[in-house]
């Protein structure tokens, strides 16, 4: 009888490649589907009012998940999370995720369906947004990453670093560009202009796809700094089922429920100008935005975490020794530089 073959895990490199062919695998034959439905049903509402507190009671999505890792799931196996890491992740995420509202809901969102909400407004520059909409981003990012964390401290715990505070501190800095994922965002921001521009229905034309840059910038930003580092302490495959979780919620939450009943609907001039006819007219950014969310959340967490596992002051983890002493060198020559030198 053969005996079963044994290897060592594959390199962080080759695990975020097979994150990225999981999805394919997915996206691929199921972009061609949808690709197929040519005549798309049209929703026909009943009533006035067809969904009343819709959206508020289908925060639950998220809430739910929430309270079952947070409540039973973490304490039933005695796990025990970096509650520091954890901490600082959602206060950086959150405010974040709020600020898509707070100042781009006026040029990408609207909320036609008021009898879906409470009716109590929060504030936002232009108008204000729906209350439910801080909730929904608050417990978004709760759900990500009590997932993240449960998955990798138990259901995959025997994919996470063995040595995460040694190799922590055997980081000499955090900080190092990631130019591969610079040129992927500015490669995707060119072409959906570029399809904005010349393969959109004409209607769709104008403006610029500004949901989707948003999206990007808010998705790839930490990759751009952290990536190479990052990529070895994240724990890609509680990361891939993450995600996978994530998609499938905001997918049914989005197709089936908020387009089709106005919960939130979108500016024509910010999106791309590519819709999901068989899903409502879904903008194709809306397959995105949670998986940016996850793993810009992951990114963040593993970094914030090796920062605290370090030991070290932030500013040193973030430059290194020598890094952190330059810039502290470079402020005190500013400090004492005659006047008439800065002018």
């Amino acid at each position: 009888m053969t005996a079963p073959r044994s290897h060592g895990l594959p390199s962080p490199t080759i695990c975020a490649v097979i994150v990225i062919a999981m999805l394919a695998m997915i996206v691929i034959p199921a972009a061609i589907t949808l690709h197929s439905v040519y005549s798309p049903a049209a929703l026909v509402p009943t009533s006035q009012n067809p969904t009343p507190y819709g959206y508020t009671w289908s925060l639950l999505l998220f809430i739910v998940p929430v309270v079952a890792i947070a409540v039973w799931l973490l304490p039933s196996e005695e796990l025990k999370i970096p509650k520091r890491a954890f901490g600082w992740t959602i206060a950086i995420l959150v405010p974040l995720g709020c600020l898509l509202d707070v100042v781009f809901a006026q040029w990408f969102f609207d909320y036609p369906n008021t009898g879906a909400t409470l009716g109590i407004l929060a504030p936002a520059l232009g108008k204000p947004v729906p209350v439910e909409e801080c909730v929904f981003y608050a417990t978004g990012f709760l759900a990500i990453l009590l997932l993240y964390i449960w998955l990798g401290e138990f259901w995959l715990a025997a994919y996470n670093e063995p040595d995460y505070p040694g190799e922590a501190k055997k980081m000499r800095r955090l900080l190092q560009f990631h130019p591969t994922s610079l040129m992927l965002g500015v490669a995707l921001i060119g072409a959906t202009w570029f399809y904005k521009k010349h393969f959109a229905l004409p209607e769709d034309q104008a403006g610029f796809p500004g949901y989707f840059t948003v999206l990007i910038v808010g998705g790839l930003l930490p990759a751009v700094f952290f990536f190479p580092v990052a990529k070895r302490f994240i724990n890609w495959r509680a990361l891939s089922l993450t995600l996978f979780f994530i998609l499938l919620v905001s997918l049914m939450w989005e197709a089936t429920l908020a387009v089709p009943y106005n919960w939130w609907n979108f500016q024509h001039r910010q999106m791309i100008g590519l819709f999901i006819g068989a899903w409502s007219r879904l903008p194709i950014e809306e397959v995105f935005v949670w998986m940016a969310a996850t793993y810009a959340t992951a990114i963040v967490f593993e970094v914030v975490k090796v920062v605290l596992a370090s030991g070290r002051p932030v500013r040193d983890a973030l430059l290194g020794r020598s890094g952190s002493r330059d810039l502290r060198l470079l402020l005190r020559l500013r400090d004492r530089e005659p006047s008439w030198l800065l002018v």
